[in-house]
């Protein structure tokens, strides 16, 4: 039989070393279909049951594997709903390519069935390259360039392919004529380090600074141990945004945790009293938890010279791979002489775990959602792979679990939308699959998409080497993060309407679908439930509920915040009662822990 274009496109695909296509078929996408029939096992087809899940796979499988991750839809209903996981690819620059169908290309511009102007709709999410296949002549290329720009640019990009194209006979090797192209496979070589003047120049800056503080982002995930270096070097303390959670070990005294709206008073404080700063791989957004303007000196290293000094007013930018260039920048670093600023940092630090611990242990009304991730944290397997979605239970990841050497964990970071954590849990299982993961989210992240995405996991269990995935669900029958963002932002009371959520049977859903499923709802029944999930022999959900008036307090309260929250609870929130309580508790907790 002919190679169909379908099949060529398979082929490079596979040719680029991709083994796996997260989708959800449709007519519109039949031939790539019948392609995948007809392979051996040498690619797979990942069934999910939305394609939102899809996208949001593929994001996850990049970033769990290094590799480009890549989805498929069918045209116009299938491409639309792709885009939330694609821009959240985008948003945290995941290489991800996406092939969708479209109308044959007879019927375009005829206003067809399902036909959507597909090059504008991905204009936006996959400007680096998004294009339409008119011939077969064209497929080698645009395949070979999505995935290269794909992986070079760290971006989505987008090959739209019409459903009468897919069937046609392939052209693999276009003629060597005029108007023809010929691209071939093979890596683009990673950025080093930047040259040795301006290695000098930052190093200048970094040893001048008697408090230093680094902040690691997601773009550092690989440089731990020169990070470790060369905050040694310079008696710097750690602080880290949430993509880059896992850079370092929280176990490190000098490691100050997460910064931000869900970080630790640890890091407030070091930003707060630094004189340099030096960020790697980070694109941090809220400027309102960076050093003040003027405060301190700033070194940014980024493999991207377009997002340097962005956020902060730096005086170095060293544009190179985070890990070589912390390598090339160490031997030109002086030890800092004076140990009291390293001294106070880890002070903090030690005296900042005490308050956590005692907050998690306060009384809840039924449990302490910070209890439910405090005890999960030393029960953590040092292989785990942690998802998290977004959300209060991204607080408390943020907070309460200290990463460890070994283990891997993401969010949905620059997007922060909701929706991610199973489908990322599922495909680092696909990835991975020797490795416990776990996924941690809210009730309104799992009703949102999460129940269909435990549906493919109870379809593919099976084939797991090691079965172990937990889905923890906070249910606490609220929008909670919203619900505290309208209180403490807005200054107005919860709106029930908008917050309160339907009441479902997350755990025996889960035993419907031949999982196991525990319902908790007893303090001492956290602990031992975590351990049960960790020794399953099939994936577990456990249903932790959870009490919503726990409030996730910001590691520095403004008068402006206080304020609202207290405007908020005197217009007659309907929790305010419940609201009071728990927040005099979690205060209680903070200012009587042990020194």
């Amino acid at each position: 039989m002919t190679a169909t274009v379908s099949d060529q496109i398979l082929d490079r695909l596979h040719g680029w070393g991709i083994r796996r296509v997260f989708g959800y078929p449709g007519d519109g996408i039949n031939g790539l279909m019948g392609a995948f029939g007809r392979r051996k096992d040498d690619m797979s087809f990942v069934q999910v049951r939305h394609e939102e899940l899809a996208a949001f796979m593929a994001t996850a499988h990049a970033k769990f594997t290094g590799e480009v991750g890549v989805c498929m839809a069918t045209s116009g209903p299938g491409a639309i709903h792709l885009l939330n996981g694609l821009y959240d690819a985008k948003a945290d620059h995941m290489p991800v390519v996406a092939l969708v169908g479209q109308s044959a290309r007879s019927a375009l511009g005829g206003d067809y069935q399902q036909e959507v102007d597909l090059h504008s709709l991905f204009k936006d999410v996959a400007h680096e390259f998004v294009h339409t296949a008119m011939a077969p002549a064209q497929v080698r290329h645009l395949i070979d360039r999505a995935v290269r720009i794909a992986r070079d640019q760290r971006t989505v990009t987008c090959v739209i392919l019409p459903h009468d194209l897919q069937e046609l006979d392939a052209v693999t090797e276009p003629p060597r004529a005029h108007d023809t192209i010929h691209t071939g496979i093979g890596w683009t070589a990673s950025p080093g380090a930047p040259g040795d003047a301006q290695l000098r120049a930052a190093a200048d800056i970094l040893n001048a600074g008697k408090r230093v503080a680094i902040l690691a982002g997601a773009g550092a995930l690989h440089a731990g141990d020169a990070l470790i270096q060369v905050a040694e070097r310079l008696g710097a303390g750690i602080a880290k945004a949430l993509l880059g959670k896992m850079a370092v070990s929280d176990e490190l005294p000098f490691v100050t945790g997460s910064i931000g709206l869900l970080g630790t008073k640890p890091s407030w404080t070091m930003m707060n009293e630094c004189d340099t700063l030096l960020m790697v791989g980070s694109h941090f957004p809220y400027s309102e938890f960076l050093p003040k303007e003027g405060q301190a000196r700033g070194v940014q290293i980024d493999i991207d010279g377009r997002r340097v000094s962005t956020r902060y007013p730096m005086e170095a930018n060293l544009v190179g791979d985070s890990r070589i260039t912390l390598e090339a920048l160490l031997p030109y670093l002086r030890p800092n002489p004076d140990p009291s600023w390293r001294h106070r940092i880890e002070s903090d630090v030690r005296d900042w775990w005490k308050v956590l611990e005692a907050r998690a242990m306060t009384d809840a009304k039924p449990l302490n959602p910070q209890r439910v991730f405090w005890e999960l944290s030393p029960r953590l397997p040092d292989d785990v792979i942690l998802t998290c979605d977004s959300g209060t239970s991204a607080g408390w990841y943020a907070r309460d679990l200290k990463a460890r050497p070994g283990m891997m964990g993401s969010v949905s970071g620059g997007l922060a939308t909701m929706g991610c954590a199973v489908p990322y849990a599922l495909a680092a299982k696909l990835a991975h699959r020797g490795r416990p993961v776990i996924a941690l989210l809210g009730d309104g992240a799992m009703q949102m998409i999460g129940i269909n995405a435990l549906i493919t996991i109870a379809h593919r269990w099976r084939d797991w080497s090691d079965p172990r995935l937990v889905v923890m669900v906070l249910n606490n029958g609220d929008l909670n993060m919203v619900t505290w963002e309208q209180r403490v932002t807005a200054g107005d009371p919860k709106f029930e309407a908008s917050q309160t959520l339907p009441a479902f049977p997350y755990a025996e859903y889960a035993r419907m679908l031949g999982l196991e499923g525990l319902r908790i709802d007893r303090p001492e029944d956290v602990a031992p439930a975590w351990d049960r999930a960790l020794r399953a022999d099939r994936p577990m959900l456990l249903e932790m509920v959870v009490d919503p008036d726990v409030p996730p307090l910001p590691p520095h309260v403004e008068p402006r915040q206080m304020l609202q929250y207290a405007r908020a609870l005197l217009l007659g929130d309907p929790d305010a009662r419940g609201v009071i309580a728990a927040t005099l508790r979690e205060l209680w907790a903070s200012v009587t822990k042990k020194s």
